[in-house]
């Protein structure tokens, strides 16, 4: 085990102690997740708790995306230093950020992002940004989506001294293959984010899937 392994298992130690203080976590489709490989999760973000949540539940080490303004927020300081966090300018194309992604996804590694790129104010799905497919298809991965619910209703059960019940689902994974002679455009890219965000939507109750509800059959 290297020391960024051992770092990583005492932080995801330390989350394991904190959320079974504060909630009560259910985990569904851990079958899904690939067992070697790198691959893509991509989950809705409802709350700032998203991002360890997803590295607490996933069997798999995780490596996330996190916004620049996080870089000295005290509450997540230890859990970013400690995992290697990939930080990433928000509003711009961060050239940067996706080649370490792609370093990432190339050595067989999991990249936990959110295709919307921001936390929803009100907990339902956004438009999705391309990125979660172009760093898919430029690295031939697929991409397990997740649904997390109940991350946004920390405060509100704190509050009246209840655990929070939280819910994370991890989905069938998904392949984004362009047709053969089909051009990997813009519009190809945010055809096949909408096609994951649909796959995360599946996953949500009904009144977290947003702009997506349609999308769900």
């Amino acid at each position: 085990m290297t020391d960024y392994d051992k770092s990583y298992a005492r932080v995801r130690a330390g989350m394991r102690l904190v959320f079974n203080l504060l909630a009560r976590i259910e985990i569904h489709g851990l079958e899904n997740v690939p067992e070697e490989g790198g691959f893509i999760l991509a989950t809705n973000h409802i709350s700032r708790l998203d991002a360890p949540l997803l590295m607490l539940t996933c069997p798999r080490r995780v490596n996330v995306f996190v916004a620049e303004k996080y870089r000295n927020f005290i509450g997540f300081n230890w859990i970013l230093k400690a995992t290697d966090a990939i930080w990433v300018k928000r509003g711009e194309a961060d050239r940067m950020a996706l080649r370490r992604a792609l370093e990432v996804l190339g050595r067989g590694e999991v990249l936990g992002m959110a295709p919307e790129g921001t936390r929803s104010r009100d907990a339902t799905l956004q438009r999705a940004k391309p990125g979660v497919a172009f760093l898919a298809v430029r690295a031939k991965v697929p991409v397990v989506p997740v649904a997390v619910t109940g991350t946004q209703e920390l405060a509100a059960y704190l509050s009246r001294l209840r655990r929070v019940p939280l819910s994370v689902t991890f989905g069938e994974p998904l392949l984004l293959t362009p047709g053969e002679g089909e051009r990997v455009s813009s519009a190809y890219l945010e055809t096949a984010s909408d096609q994951v965000m649909a796959r995360i939507a599946a996953l949500l109750p009904g009144e977290y899937r947003g702009v997506y509800a349609d999308a769900v059959a």
